[in-house]
């Protein structure tokens, strides 16, 4: 099991960055294949990043693509999501999430099996 923590969010103005950090307690963090989400008011949560265990494979949704960056740190047991020229529409709540399923969709949050509380994320225009 594993317990994750978000920080990093806050407001910000178009085209500017934000960095989101996942801390992870437990010794099994490096077990977990890692993703981000993003809940926009009104919206379902979508998928935003993936990144496997050892940090040499990443997705990214078209819509952040080239402007976001996931990351991991398997010692100090923490996943990031860089963002980049931000834009009002990346306004929501950013979660991140450890994948415990090894087949399937890893954009679908049933691949998920443990969630941060989630961080805001508000970009002014």
């Amino acid at each position: 099991q594993v317990q994750l923590d978000e920080s990093g969010g806050g407001l910000v103005q178009a085209g500017g960055s934000l960095r989101l950090s996942c801390a992870a307690s437990g010794r099994t963090f490096s077990s977990y294949p890692m993703g981000w989400f993003r809940q926009a008011p009104g919206k379902e949560r979508e998928f935003v990043a993936y990144i496997n265990l050892s940090g040499s494979i990443t997705y990214y949704a078209d819509s952040v693509k080239g402007r976001f960056t996931i990351s991991r740190d398997n010692a100090e047991t923490t996943v990031y999501l860089q963002m980049n020229s931000l834009k009002p529409e990346d306004t929501a709540v950013y979660y991140c999430a450890a994948r415990i399923s090894w087949t399937g969709n890893f954009q679908k949050q049933n691949q998920y099996a443990y969630w941060g509380q989630g961080t805001q994320v508000t970009v002014s225009s």
